[in-house]
């Protein structure tokens, strides 16, 4: 019996997979674990770079837990296996909307959460900020549900909780009613995005940027609350789906199979960028179709020190000359409170390098992983890094008091594996 992440970086092989459709299908299968002293992993959709699910004894799968449970005043109850994708569309049914997505919607809600998964906007947080409740179920099988009031601590070790807390049933998330995005999709030159960047951040809504290695050319996308009615040509669809997927996979198996051609595709991709338009539902702007395998880091880092790490990744870049083509994602996203959260306390850029799968990357990920790291950097959790509790245990004011909470619910370590007990010097 194997299993596989989505990008193919990890494989296990567990003892058993457990498939939960409901709440008592997860209470049966985390006490038959409890009741032998064996082990289990929650895992949803799978798309962590990084082994968190990996597990030679029980692997618990939640993504058949789905749907919208209710909604009131503001807020919406979730079955956590609910994909991202589909909650965008049950909240447009019900006249409602996220507040914020991330430009990937294949994700589970609950691991997208338990990760530190967010979008980009420099006023609004990651998905773990829009949670509101949680429910749990433990390592000892009780169902507990935890809020700012009730079991306050659990709730923020939660919030980003890597499924070493309990393995969570159900989640409430602020919501906003429907609304429309106008995005606006540009080429423009790295140099004058960074000299307007405060500025751009403070018109707009939602600021991102795909800036090419080997040159200055920079795919700009811009987004804003809108009245106007949908709009969405075939030409954007045909660049999504044709041009960003097909003719990228082309071009990566071409890179793969000749290395030295990195470095000019690099530098002429960027010219590519066409102009386009869209206005369309919060819940269809957000996402972008991501069909071409890839390996990925991403750190977040002090908004304030921003310019300087893309500096130093530049310079690595002209040193080293790493043999890599996909472009290097930035985002923005305000400060949070959730414990592990990586923008927990301080206004956040985000920075992510990113590799064709079957390419090596290692070598690249770690010389600028060491610029990250130099300037305050925490990981993404579910992506690649190097990082340990040595270290990390610095980078976050309420690492202590995160521990205590996981060994309060968890004495016995029964939803930890290798890869988190390494992380946590446990």
């Amino acid at each position: 019996m194997r299993w596989r992440n989505w990008s193919g970086t990890v494989t296990a092989a567990p003892r058993r997979i457990v498939d939960c459709r409901t709440v008592e299908d997860v209470v049966v299968a985390v006490r038959e674990v409890a009741d032998r002293g064996g082990t289990l992993r929650p895992v949803g959709a799978g798309h962590s770079f990084t082994p968190l699910c990996a597990t030679d004894d029980t692997l618990l799968r939640v993504d058949g837990l789905t749907g919208v449970v209710a909604t009131a005043d503001g807020r919406v109850r979730v079955r956590a296996g609910t994909r991202l994708r589909d909650l965008g569309r049950a909240l447009a049914e019900r006249g409602l909307a996220p507040i914020n997505l991330g430009d990937i919607d294949r994700q589970t809600l609950a691991g997208a959460t338990a990760t530190g998964t967010h979008g980009t906007g420099a006023r609004l947080g990651t998905l773990s900020s829009q949670l509101t409740a949680l429910r749990l179920v433990l390592p000892s099988g009780e169902v507990v549900r935890c809020d700012p009031q009730v079991e306050p601590d659990l709730f923020d070790a939660a919030r980003v909780g890597l499924g070493a807390l309990g393995v969570v049933v159900e989640a409430e998330l602020a919501v906003l009613p429907g609304y429309r995005l106008h995005t606006l999709v540009r080429h423009a030159d790295l140099d004058e995005v960074l000299a307007d960047l405060d500025g751009l951040l403070h018109r707009h809504r939602h600021v991102e940027f795909y800036w090419f290695p080997y040159g200055t050319h920079v795919q700009l996308k811009i987004a804003d609350p809108t009245d106007a009615p949908e709009a969405h040509s075939g030409w954007e669809q045909f660049n999504e789906v044709v041009l960003e997927n097909g003719a990228l996979w082309a071009i990566s198996e071409l890179c793969r199979l000749v290395p030295p051609l990195t470095r000019p595709v690099a530098r002429n991709l960027g010219r590519l960028v066409a102009r386009r338009e869209r206005v369309a539902a919060a819940h269809r702007a957000f996402a972008t179709p991501r069909w071409v395998r890839f390996v990925e880091m991403e750190y977040a880092v002090p908004r304030p020190a921003f310019t300087a790490v893309l500096e130093g990744i530049r310079e690595v870049i002209v040193r080293s000359r790493p043999a890599v083509h996909f472009p290097i994602e930035c985002r923005f996203v305000a400060a949070d409170d959730a414990w592990l959260s990586p923008a927990y306390g301080r206004d956040s850029a985000y920075i992510a390098v990113h590799q064709y799968r079957g390419m090596s990357y290692e070598a690249y990920f770690r010389a600028v992983e060491e610029v990250l790291v130099s300037h305050g950097g925490r990981p993404h959790w579910g992506k690649l890094h190097r990082r340990r509790a040595e270290d990390l245990a610095s980078s976050y004011p309420a690492w202590e008091r995160w521990l205590d909470v996981r060994g309060r619910v968890d004495p016995r370590g029964a939803l930890l594996n290798p890869h988190l007990r390494r992380l946590f010097g446990l």
